[in-house]
């Protein structure tokens, strides 16, 4: 029997690639404008990233659903999923819909506390829920890095 969260984890993980890449797309004329740093990693090359890490993501937390045991921390690693996803949302806006740079900055570092979060509390009863985090863990600070050059060149 095909149980439920099977298909809401994935869906909660298209909606947030979805409704980043939306954001993304309308912001694109902007971004080209700008001054970027000469590491920042092609378009194509960026998308990979985030493919790999959302899936790598939705693995984690279907894991993390499955085994974890159910008390009050398997409410918290929720809260903090639902969060991480929401805040992954919210810079879309930050950055590329509303060009608040420096909130953008702000809201990464944010993010990456969701994610070091997450491991934390995953790591000690779903090792490998925690491991597939680890990826999306390195790539953040990356990101958080240029966006502040972002803000530093324009």
């Amino acid at each position: 029997m095909l149980k439920i969260n099977y298909i809401i984890i994935p869906l909660i993980t298209i909606f947030v690639s979805v409704c980043g890449s939306w954001v993304v797309g309308g912001g694109m004329i902007w971004y080209r404008n700008l001054q970027l740093p000469s590491i920042v990693p092609e378009g194509y090359i960026i998308g990979i990233i985030w493919t790999i890490i959302f899936i790598l993501s939705a693995i984690s937390a279907l894991l993390f659903y499955n085994k974890f045991p159910r008390n009050n921390i398997f409410k918290w690693v929720v809260f903090v999923f639902l969060l991480n996803a929401f805040l992954n949302i919210f810079w879309n806006f930050l950055f590329f819909g509303w060009h608040l740079l420096v909130l953008s900055f702000i809201e990464m570092i944010l993010l990456e506390l969701t994610v070091v979060a997450l491991i934390f509390f995953l790591w000690r009863k779903v090792l490998w829920a925690g491991i597939l985090l680890i990826p999306y863990a390195l790539w953040v600070p990356f990101a958080t890095y240029l966006t502040w050059s972002v803000i530093q060149l324009n």
